[in-house]
C-alpha cells in the first residue's frame, strides 16, 4: 500500500474524545452477557448465580429423573451505576442423571450453534439490525465439577473437548468446603493435568494487557477455581456477608482463605468480561461463520465479486435442482412400471381365479344336471312301477269280485 506519514498537529483538533464518544453510546445502549451452568443436578448451579450477582433469581429447582438435558434460558435487565446489563443464565437440567449418559452434551452443542446461526442470519440480512439485536450467544460457560476428591468424571472431559471449540470455559470446583484444603489443592492439580493431558482448551486470561495481566496470572493458577455459594447471611464483625454456616463454624463465600469465589468474580465480571466477549465473537462465533459460509459455497480463494459468487451458487443451485428433478422423473418411471407390473399380476392372477371359479361352476352344473336326470328316471321308474301295481291290484278286485257273485247264485 502507500506510505503513510506521521505529521504532528498545529493545534488541538478534538478527535481525541472518540473513547469518551464510544463509552457513552455504549453505556447508553447497555450491554448483554450470557453465561451457560453446566454441571450435575445439586452442585449449586443456581445458588452461586445468585451469589455471583447478589441477587435472587428464583430458579426453579431440576429434579434427578428427567429423561434427557433440558436446557432452560433466563433472561434478567440489571443495573449497576449508569450501567445497564442484560443478563441471561442458563440451565442445564439433567445433565449427568441419564444412565446413559452418551449424548448428554448435544442439547448443548445444538444450543450453543443454534445461536450462532440466529446471529449469523441476522448478519445476513439486507435490512439489518444490529445494534438493537439481543446477543444471545453463549460468552462464558461455568463447568461445575463434582467435588469428589478423586478425578475428572469422563463424561465431563468428553463434555470439556466437544464444547472448547464452540465456547469460553471455565472450570469450578463446586461446593468446595466439603473437602479438607489438602485434598482440594490435590484435586485441583489432577484437574488441571487432565485437562492438560486431553487437550481440553479451557479459557485462558489474557495477560499481554499490562492493565490485567498481574491478576490473570493470579488467576490462570487458581483453575479451577474452588468455590462456594450461599443464599445465607450472617454478621461477622458488624458486616453481613454471605455464609454456610455449620455446627462447626462457617464458610466465609467473600473469603480468600475459605474459596476462590471472589477471585472468580473478579476474572469472569471485573476484569475479563469485555475479553470474554470478544473471545466469543472473534473466535468461536467466527469459527462457525466460516464453516457456514464453507456449506453455503463461499470461499476466500475463489476471486469473485459478490455477484458473481451469486451467479455461481445459483448455477450450481439450478444444476442441482435439474439433477433432483431428472432423479425424481427417473423414479416416478420405474415406479409407474413396477405398478402396472403389479397390476398386471394382478389381472392375472383374477382371471386365473375367475377361470377356475368358472371351470368349479361348470363341473358342479354339470354334476347337478346328472343327478336331476338320475332323479328323473328313477321318478318314472317309480311311476311305471306304481302304474303296474295298480293294475295288478285292479285286476286282483274284479276277479274277487266276480267269484263272489257266482257263489251267491
Amino acid at each position: 500500500g502507500p506510505d503513510v506519514r506521521t505529521i504532528k498537529l498545529n493545534g488541538h483538533v478534538g478527535f481525541d474524545s472518540l473513547p469518551d464518544q464510544l463509552v457513552n453510546k455504549n453505556v447508553a445502549q447497555g450491554f448483554s452477557f450470557n453465561i451457560m451452568c453446566i454441571g450435575e443436578t445439586g452442585l449449586g448451579k443456581s445458588t452461586l448465580m445468585e451469589t455471583l450477582f447478589n441477587q435472587r433469581f428464583e430458579f426453579t429447582p431440576s429434579s434427578h429423573e428427567v429423561p434427557q438435558v433440558k436446557l432452560k434460558p433466563h433472561t434478567y435487565d440489571l443495573k449497576e451505576g449508569s450501567v445497564k446489563l442484560k443478563l441471561t443464565i442458563i440451565e442445564t437440567s439433567g445433565f449427568g442423571d441419564q444412565v446413559n449418559k452418551e449424548d448428554s452434551s448435544k442439547p448443548i452443542i445444538d444450543y450453543i450453534n443454534q445461536q450462532f446461526e440466529n446471529f449469523l442470519q441476522e448478519e445476513l440480512k439486507i435490512k439489518r439490525s444490529l445494534h438493537t439485536y439481543h446477543d444471545t450467544r453463549v460468552h462464558v460457560c461455568l463447568y461445575f465439577i463434582a467435588p469428589t476428591g478423586h478425578s475428572l468424571k469422563s463424561i465431563d472431559m468428553v463434555t470439556m473437548k466437544k464444547l472448547d471449540s464452540r465456547v469460553n470455559i471455565i472450570p469450578v470446583i463446586a461446593k468446595s468446603d466439603t473437602i479438607t484444603k489438602p485434598e482440594l489443592q490435590r484435586f485441583k492439580t489432577r484437574i488441571q493435568n487432565e485437562i492438560a493431558n486431553n487437550d481440553i482448551h479451557i479459557y485462558q486470561f489474557p495477560t499481554d494487557d499490562e492493565t490485567v495481566s498481574e491478576q490473570n496470572s493470579i488467576m490462570k493458577n487458581l483453575v479451577p477455581f474452588a468455590v462456594v455459594g450461599s443464599s445465607d447471611e450472617i454478621t461477622v464483625n458488624g458486616r453481613k456477608s454471605r455464609a454456610r454456616q455449620y455446627p462447626w463454624g462457617a464458610v466465609l463465600v467473600y473469603s480468600e482463605a475459605h474459596c476462590d469465589f471472589v477471585r472468580l468474580r473478579e476474572a469472569m465480571l471485573r476484569v475479563n468480561m469485555d475479553d470474554l466477549r470478544e473471545r466469543t465473537h472473534a473466535m468461536h462465533y467466527e469459527h462457525y461463520r466460516r464453516q457456514r459460509l464453507a456449506e453455503m459455497g463461499f470461499s476466500d480463494e475463489d476471486k469473485l465479486s459478490l455477484q458473481e459468487m451469486y451467479e455461481k451458487r445459483r448455477e450450481t443451485h439450478q444444476a442441482e435442482l435439474q439433477r433432483k428433478e431428472e432423479e425424481m422423473r427417473q423414479m416416478f418411471v420405474v415406479r409407474v412400471k413396477e405398478k402396472e407390473q403389479e397390476l398386471k399380476k394382478a389381472e392375472g392372477d383374477l382371471q386365473t381365479k375367475f377361470e377356475a371359479v368358472k371351470k368349479q361352476h361348470a363341473d358342479e352344473k354339470r354334476k347337478l344336471e346328472e343327478k336331476r336326470q338320475g332323479l328323473d328316471e328313477e321318478i318314472a321308474e317309480f311311476q311305471r312301477r306304481k302304474t303296474a301295481a295298480d293294475n295288478r291290484n285292479n285286476l286282483a278286485s274284479g276277479t274277487s269280485f266276480t267269484l263272489s257273485k257266482s257263489k251267491k247264485k
